[in-house]
């Protein structure tokens, strides 16, 4: 399986048509498709569904879209591991939730970036699990996790700021108007949560036998895509306190009051690139002088 026909497939797979990806790649359509056919035989299964109208992708061409992906993103990483240059260059990956620590983050970021300006940054938003994940793929250099987790796979740093939870809520809920919300409050009104698991581990302790007579309408990971619901009266939102507001939104404490603590990871023992160990090392040397505030 050559990395170029799995480029090949991608670009069938992203435009739905062999001609159309023929011509964005220069090839012929005839070409095009017995490179493609080879990869079906090798494979031993069918990638499209072909009609003369459209091209779409089978399961099996599905699964391989997100494996070819995966393959690509790493062979592009080797490539820039491997190019020996004075100055250091590159792109390093890093993952992170929507976290008040993003701001520390940026200036380590902005501050390696004026020191090294060859170097680039790629950013991946989303929860703890999908972080780990990508990280123990080898899709990202590091990445920010909330705590608690299993730490044992990872060197990590602790991040300087304590993370603070709440509601958001519209001016017609409920609890509009209060200076901090108790377990209590939350009885009887439409939420919108987190994930399970930080539903039943931290937020589950402080709500104690709250937590069973809760009135949950739906869950996200994204911050704005649930402020959306809650401005149009879906329910308050449980989440963590950002640096930004929402119209017609306000964000209240819980009380008393919940904090969480993030953390930088990456895998133990794991060989990095030049430009992403230096990366590491002006983070460790960076947070060691910063200590923990709790905003």
């Amino acid at each position: 399986m050559e990395l170029r026909v799995l480029q090949y497939f991608l670009a069938v797979a992203r435009e739905g048509s062999f001609t159309k990806a023929a011509q964005l790649l220069h090839l012929t359509q005839p070409t095009l498709s017995r490179q493609l056919m080879q990869l079906e035989e090798e494979l031993g299964v069918s990638l499209f569904r072909r009609s003369s109208h459209s091209t779409a992708l089978t399961e099996e061409g599905i699964l391989l879209k997100r494996r070819a992906e995966e393959l690509l993103s790493l062979a592009d990483k080797v490539r820039q591991e491997l190019t020996k240059e004075k100055e250091l260059s590159g792109t390093i990956s890093i993952g992170s939730g929507e976290f008040q620590s993003v701001e520390v983050l940026s200036k380590l970021i902005a501050d390696f970036h004026a020191a090294h300006p060859a170097v680039q940054f790629e950013i991946y938003s989303g929860n703890s699990e999908n972080i780990q994940e990508r990280i123990e793929q080898g899709n990202l250099d590091c990445g920010i996790l909330m705590e608690p987790g299993d730490l044992s796979q990872y060197e990590y740093l602790p991040m300087p700021v304590k993370e603070q939870w709440g509601v958001l809520v519209c001016d017609a809920s409920p609890l509009s108007g209060k200076d901090s919300v108790r377990p209590a409050d939350l009885i009887g009104v439409p939420l919108v949560t987190v994930r399970q698991s930080l539903m039943q581990g931290k937020i589950g302790g402080w709500l104690g036998e709250a937590s069973e007579k809760l009135e949950i309408v739906a869950r996200g990971n994204l911050v704005y895509n649930k402020a959306m619901l809650a401005k149009n009266g879906l329910g308050a939102v449980i989440t963590l306190r950002l640096e930004r507001r929402f119209a017609g939104l306000d964000f209240i404490p819980f009380a008393p009051a919940l904090y969480s603590d993030t953390v930088l990871v990456w895998k133990k023992a794991q060989p990095f690139s030049k430009t992403v160990q230096a990366f590491l090392d002006h983070a460790r040397s960076c947070l060691a002088g910063i200590s923990k505030n709790t905003n």
